[in-house]
Order: C-alpha cells, then sequence, then structure tokens
C-alpha cells in the first residue's frame, strides 16, 4: 500500500492495487462519525460498441443505465434495501463516462461495503425483470423528453458532434432500451464490471487495510479481459450543426451554446485542461467578469446563467447558457467577447481573482467525501489525480486562457440551442 500525501491541501491518501487489478483509494478522516464509499466502473452511456475477446459488440443505447438500475437486485432480495436496513445511504448514477454506486453510513461500515462490492460484482438479470425495467425506465425516457432543460442540453451536443457518442443520451430512447435483454446486460457486465476496469474509493473514519481485506475476499483474485472501445469515426473539429431549435412549454427561451475543443488524451493533462477550460469560460462569461456584467444590466441574462468546461474520453467542449429573451444577442455578445480577449487579453487582475476563487472552490470541496471519492474516481479513469490540482493550477496562465478562448471560440466550432414558447404560449 502506497501513502500519498498532498501537503498544500492537507490530504493523506492511500492507495493499492489488489492482485484482480481493482485500484483502491482510502482517504482516511478519523475525527468524523461518518463514513462513505465509491464503487465504480469505467463505463458509461458512450461505451455502446466495444469488443471483447474477438467478439465485437453493438449495444442499443441506454445499456449502462439500464443496467444501473439493475444492478440493486440480487437472487435474494434488494441491495438498496439491505444498505437501508443498515443505516446506509445508498444511490447510484450512470454518466457518459462512468457509472457508480456508493453508500454513506455513521454505522456499520464494513457490512455495508460487503453489501456494495457484493451485488455490483454479482449481476442477476430475468427475462421478467428485465421486461419490467423496460417499462420503469420507459416512462423515466418520456420524462426527461419533455423537460426543456434536458432538450436544449441534448439539442447542443446533437449540434457539436457529428459522430461521438457523447450526442447520445445516457438514458437511451425508448425504442433503443426495447432491445434490451438479460444477455445483454450479462454481456456488458462482463465487460465492464472487471475489477481492472474498477475503482474504489473511500472517504471516513475507516481502517485502509482493512478496506483492502473485505476487497480481497468479496472479489476475489482474479480479472477479466481488457476491453477496446469504439467511439466511431475520427470526430471533425468543427460543430456538426451551428444551430439547433425547437419549441416547448416555456415562458421564456432557453439556450445553450457551446464551444467545439480539441479532445485531451488520457494522462496527467486530462485535470489541467479542465481546469484551464473552467478558468477560461470565467473569464469570458463568468458572473465576475465585464460581459456577465453587462448582459445582466441588458437583461438579456438572469442569474440562473452558467458557463463551464465538459471533458470527456475523445471530446472536449466549453458552454454557456441559461434563460434570455434574446439568445442570438448573448452569442453574438460573447463572440464580440472572445475577439476583444483575442486581441487585448484578459485582464490580470480579473485573472488573479478568478484564478484564486476556482482554488479556493476546489479546496473547500475537499470537505464533502462525495467530492473526495467521486472527484478521484473520475480523475483515476481519465488517467490524473484530482488531489494535485494545486500544481495543475500552476501550470495554467494567463495567455493559455487567452489562447484557447482565440481558438476555440469561433463560428466553426460554435453550436447553439434554443427552446422557444411555442406559438401563443404565455
Amino acid at each position: 500500500m502506497t501513502k500519498l500525501e498532498y501537503p498544500r491541501i492537507g490530504e493523506t491518501m492511500y492507495h493499492e492495487v489488489l492482485e484482480n487489478g481493482l485500484n483502491i483509494f482510502v482517504s482516511p478522516k478519523p475525527d468524523y462519525g461518518k463514513s462513505y464509499a465509491f464503487f465504480a466502473t469505467n463505463y458509461g452511456g458512450m461505451d455502446m460498441r466495444f469488443e471483447l475477446d474477438g467478439c465485437r459488440h453493438d449495444t442499443p443505447a441506454g445499456v449502462a443505465h439500464f443496467l444501473e438500475h439493475k444492478m440493486f437486485d440480487t437472487k435474494d432480495g434488494n441491495a438498496l434495501q439491505d444498505l437501508a436496513a443498515n443505516g446506509a445511504s445508498p444511490n447510484a448514477f450512470t454518466s457518459n463516462a462512468i457509472t457508480g454506486y456508493y453508500f454513506e453510513s455513521t454505522e456499520k461500515f464494513e457490512e455495508n461495503l460487503r453489501v456494495l462490492l457484493s451485488f455490483v460484482s454479482v449481476p442477476w438479470f430475468t427475462k421478467e425483470s428485465v421486461d419490467k425495467e423496460q417499462g420503469i425506465i420507459a416512462q423515466e425516457i418520456r420524462m426527461i423528453e419533455d423537460n426543456p432543460d434536458w432538450r436544449v442540453f441534448m439539442n447542443m451536443m446533437a449540434g457539436l458532434y457529428k459522430n461521438h457518442p457523447v450526442r447520445t443520451s445516457v438514458a437511451g430512447t425508448v425504442e433503443s432500451i426495447s432491445h434490451i435483454t438479460a444477455d445483454t446486460l450479462y454481456a456488458c457486465h462482463k465487460a465492464f464490471y472487471d475489477p481492472a476496469n474498477m475503482v474504489l474509493c473511500v472517504a471516513g473514519n475507516v481502517d485502509a487495510q482493512q478496506v483492502c481485506r473485505i476487497a480481497r475476499e468479496i472479489l476475489g483474485p482474479q480479472s477479466g479481459l481488457e476491453v477496446k472501445r469504439d467511439y466511431g469515426e475520427e470526430e471533425p473539429a468543427c460543430a456538426a450543426q451551428s444551430r439547433v431549435e425547437v419549441n416547448m412549454e416555456v415562458s421564456t427561451p432557453i439556450f445553450q451554446i457551446a464551444y467545439k475543443g480539441d479532445p485531451v488524451p488520457e494522462g496527467p493533462d486530462t485535470l489541467r485542461a479542465q481546469l484551464l477550460g473552467e478558468l477560461a469560460m470565467e473569464a469570458l462569461a463568468g458572473h465576475s467578469s465585464p460581459l456577465y456584467a453587462r448582459l445582466y444590466e441588458q437583461g438579456l441574462v438572469n442569474s440562473e446563467f452558467v458557463c463551464g468546461c465538459e471533458l470527456y474520453p475523445g471530446c472536449l467542449f466549453l458552454y454557456a447558457g441559461g434563460e434570455s429573451r434574446d439568445p442570438d444577442a448573448v452569442a453574438q455578445l460573447l463572440k464580440e467577447e472572445a475577439e476583444q480577449i483575442a486581441r487585448v487579453g484578459i485582464d490580470e487582475e480579473l485573472w488573479v481573482r478568478l484564478k484564486k476563487a476556482a482554488y479556493g472552490s476546489r479546496v473547500r470541496a475537499l470537505n464533502s467525501f462525495e467530492n473526495i471519492c467521486v472527484g478521484q474516481a473520475q480523475s483515476f479513469f481519465s488517467g490524473a489525480d484530482a488531489l494535485t490540482f494545486p500544481e495543475a493550477f500552476d501550470s495554467i496562465q494567463r495567455q493559455d486562457a487567452q489562447r484557447l478562448i482565440a481558438d476555440w471560440v469561433t463560428d466553426q466550432r460554435t453550436t447553439i440551442s434554443v427552446v422557444r414558447p411555442k406559438e401563443g404560449a404565455k
């Protein structure tokens, strides 16, 4: 077991790689009464096509999310109920890139950890249970498809990307999930729920050695075969569509503007790229920026306006959005501000403030066990270490953000997604 120390942020973490390839990270917090465990697989909604043991699989959209729902079923009952009976608060989520299962508890941590590792590693599906779940998830999909915020985001992704599966909804469609069978779920579990493709992150009043002993006991020494992922044809640098617009039951137009960035290969640079993208967008349009002040004063945006950066394997994009009576005016002012930054740069005092604020936000996030564990898992899967953010911040200069804005906030890389009120709506 390796002891990892981060003196600049006062954190200590223990790292172990088991014989089966599972990576375990434990952040001891002896002064706290609660503990948190996050067991995640490097498998998300965009991992629809893959090769395992020479056999190619082209699975329907939504399998990763469907599998997450079904994993709580066990031969003897339901793992959610078992964890709750032990005083734990369990849940799970599926994103484009990962699926994670977790619980928080103040008692019976080791017993709950055994439950978590057991149900996630041992699948149990029947045709009847899969058929029933199809109906449940179909209802969920219909609900989110009627959600304007979801629609404006997915239309933005379809506008940005031509080939990359990140443009597909994590939940899939009612049609796509109708093709999921128990065999589909077993095949995807075998491919991606292998210890060597997973990580266990724990924080709290726990013993790191005991966490590793329990994982060895439950998961065994064997690992499976390496899976090869297929994200489709090479993605062009320009946006697939410059505009996507629909009408829905909204009172005010909502919009998302995105700028297609260059993907970052797996490795330590992914953390730096994420931080740089976030800082660049804060300088361009964040709540402390000159542009946001003008947009707000003109009544073009409200306090719900957001901006940021998202990064997944094979893709990276900057975004900004919210409600506006005139989304096109916002898009034009963003473009003009980007051109201004490209010419004269970012104000140095503003840059210093933004960088300090972003650093402070990352430090404050360490007060949350969930942020520590989920952040570490996501960074690990991308080849980075979330707790090395001080060094990543050190390497980012004002000129880096200026260059990124100049290169990416361009007409060719831009898409705007707008949801407008239906005609006659009040």
